[in-house]
Order: C-alpha cells, then sequence, then structure tokens
C-alpha cells in the first residue's frame, strides 16, 4: 500500500524542527516562513509545549466526549479571555473543514434557511459543505455542486446586499484575509457593511478566521480590527500548533441541542493540552505584539525590493506579489537559500512563519529572498 499521491511535495525529508528552523536528514537546517499551512503558531518544538503533551500522555490521551473532560472547560475559559469573546461558546473538533461544516449547519438549524452567500475566490475546506463554498471548481466533484451556495464579489458589499435582501440565505461566510486566494485583506469597512446587512435580514456572520485567526494579524482574530463580532468564527491551524485540532465559536444567541453536533476526537484530552500550551505561550511571550511589530517592519521591507508589485496581508499573514512568475523563485529559495514558502497562484509568495519568528529571523529571510532574485537574474 502506498499513500493516496494527491500532494504536490518538494523533494525534502524534514526530521526534526527547533523555532523557526527545520531539518532535513542530512542536518541541513531550512528558515521555515510558511508553518506547515500557518499551523506553527508558537514555532517548532517550543519547550513548554512538548513538555505539557508529554505529561499528559502519562496521564491520559484519549478518551471520548462521552465523559466529562474538565481540560475542555479550562481550554474555553481561557480562549474566551484572550479572544475577547468569554460569552461565547465553543465546540472542538478537528480540522478547519470541520469547523466550518459546523458553522454552517448551526446557521442553518438556527435560522431554517438553506442557501450560504460565500465570496469569491474563498477557500473553506475540502469536505462537503466547505467544498461547495470554495470558489475553485476543480475541487468540487458532481455530487459536491450545490445550488444553496452562491458566490458574491469580495469586498463588494453592494452585489452582497442584493443577495441577502432575498431573505434566503441562513449565512455569509468570510475569510478575515483569504489565504489560499493570494492574501486579501477583508477589508474593515466592508465587514461593518456586511455585519449591518446581515442584521437587516436575518442572515448570520461567519468568520472563517481558520488562517488569519490566533493572534497571526496581530490581533486575536483580523476581524477584530473592523471593531464586528460575528455570530460565528471557526478556527484550527494554528491552535495547537500541530496537534490536530479546531473549534467553532457561537455567539450565546444559539441555545444548545443535544446531539446536533457531535465528534469522536474533537476536544480530546491530549489536544486540549496542546491548546492550553499554545495559549499560554502566546500570553507569556506576548506574541500578538511581537507578530505585529515583525510582521510591519517585514511588509515595510518587502516593498523596497525591486520586482515586488505588491505585499498584502496583515502581521505576519503576508502574500508577496511578483511581477514574474515565482516557479523558480521558490525553487531557489528552497533549494539553493534554505528557505520553505507558500504560494497562491503564479505570483504570489505566501509567508506563514511562527508568531514567534524574530527581527533578526526577519533580515535573515529578506538578505535569502534578495540574493535568490539576483541569483535569478
Amino acid at each position: 500500500m502506498n499513500p493516496f499521491a494527491v500532494f504536490q511535495k518538494s523533494n525534502i525529508h524534514i526530521v526534526s524542527a527547533q523555532g523557526s528552523y527545520v531539518y532535513d536528514e542530512e542536518g541541513r537546517a531550512y528558515l521555515d516562513m510558511y508553518g506547515g499551512h500557518a499551523v506553527i503558531s508558537i514555532g517548532h518544538g517550543h519547550p513548554r509545549y512538548v513538555n505539557a503533551v508529554r505529561q499528559q500522555l502519562d496521564r491520559i490521551a484519549f478518551y471520548s466526549n462521552a465523559v466529562e473532560n474538565k481540560l475542555q472547560d479550562q481550554l474555553a475559559l481561557e480562549l474566551g479571555k484572550q479572544s475577547g469573546y468569554p460569552e461565547y461558546n465553543v465546540f472542538f473538533s478537528n480540522s478547519g473543514a470541520e469547523a466550518n461544516e459546523n458553522a454552517i449547519k448551526l446557521a442553518s438549524f438556527h435560522t431554517g434557511r438553506s442557501k450560504v452567500l460565500a465570496m469569491s475566490n474563498a477557500f473553506h475546506g475540502r469536505t462537503s459543505a466547505t467544498v461547495a463554498a470554495t470558489d475553485i471548481g476543480s475541487m468540487r466533484a458532481p455530487i459536491n455542486e450545490n445550488f444553496n451556495f452562491v458566490f458574491t464579489p469580495f469586498n463588494d458589499i453592494s452585489s452582497l446586499r442584493k443577495q441577502l435582501e432575498t431573505e434566503v440565505f441562513c449565512a455569509v461566510i468570510i475569510e478575515g484575509i483569504q489565504g489560499v486566494g493570494g492574501i486579501h485583506v477583508a477589508d474593515d469597512l466592508f465587514l461593518n457593511q456586511v455585519r449591518s446587512a446581515c442584521d437587516d435580514t436575518g442572515t448570520l456572520l461567519i468568520l472563517d478566521e481558520i488562517q488569519s485567526g490566533y493572534g497571526r494579524s496581530g490581533r486575536f482574530f483580523s476581524h477584530q480590527y473592523a471593531g464586528i463580532k460575528p455570530d460565528l468564527i471557526t478556527v484550527a491551524k494554528g491552535i495547537a500548533n500541530g496537534f490536530p485540532m479546531a473549534a467553532t465559536l457561537i455567539s450565546p444567541s444559539f441555545k444548545p441541542v443535544m446531539g446536533q453536533l457531535g465528534t469522536t476526537f474533537g476536544g480530546n484530552h491530549l489536544a486540549c493540552a496542546a491548546a492550553m500550551a499554545v495559549l499560554e505561550v502566546m500570553k507569556d511571550e506576548e506574541l500578538l505584539h511581537n507578530t505585529a511589530v515583525v510582521g510591519d517592519f517585514l511588509q515595510e521591507a518587502l516593498k523596497k525590493i525591486p520586482g515586488v508589485e505588491d505585499v498584502r496581508g496583515r502581521g505576519l499573514m503576508i502574500g508577496v506579489e511578483f511581477e514574474k512568475d515565482i516557479t523558480a523563485l521558490r525553487k531557489s529559495l528552497l533549494y539553493q537559500e534554505g528557505v520553505f514558502t507558500g504560494y497562491a497562484g503564479n505570483y504570489t509568495l505566501r509567508l506563514l512563519p511562527a508568531l514567534t519568528f524574530s527581527l533578526e529571523q526577519a533580515q535573515v529571510f529578506l538578505e535569502k529572498l534578495k540574493r535568490a532574485l539576483k541569483n535569478e537574474g
């Protein structure tokens, strides 16, 4: 048996990692500017994280939600405090797609409506409802083609208002910052207008903060720059620094109904211990502040590099659009300079380093990028 070959992979075998570096089997170090799709929030191998997971393994790693798990209560309390949503409830799950599926399902239960309004260039996952809300046709199988999901232009309030005036939509779902779509920030004014339009039409607002949340923007959630409160917020990626976990934050206007949602693995003991360690490190090391400072420095420096056409994003969620195709540049960065990066399309580098990423490491990256561009010609 072999792994099902659906991933485009670099020919590098990573065997260890520490901080903002990963190491291959020959001991070569690579600066990790991608964090495995924005998953590594507090750096690889953070000692407090490793110790928390090890200690929990010595006690109990897993039992299902058939019994009380006080770690869930502790995690919910701390997440509420740090995120600014202490009055919300939370449902723990295993992946971003699952968190979004649960949010969409709750919105439909709550309103009695069946349609969802999503944004152009959106990405919300690859499962049944989430891939229908994803604006990438090649990811949808015939069974996923669903007329209950409608797309409207991102950051265009006039089109969105016209759709919502029909009062057939249970929810609008928006990424705080579009990731796969190319690092495009949802405008603060647009988000305020969407919130008002949802209120006027009895539509719920789902903020997909799976990639842009958990401090990556310099605030706990990217939508908090706009000063709004969604009805549902989804998180994953950095929530447990690589341990599979996700969550749906739920407004107190929702009343829990037994059996509406469920999960076998979600919120298990080991996942909660990992997630608690992440929140503790974020708080104690003031990582939101670090993310804002280093992110601002990096974005301003990137704008000055010849060949860069645009720099988008917030904090340490950065898209660098180049005048030329970046395929050769990414290979040069990886194989010659030892830098992991992501991409969105043929022209945009996606940079998603750990929130612990330092100004000194940012300088190292900038020098490597300049050298790779120079060698490319």
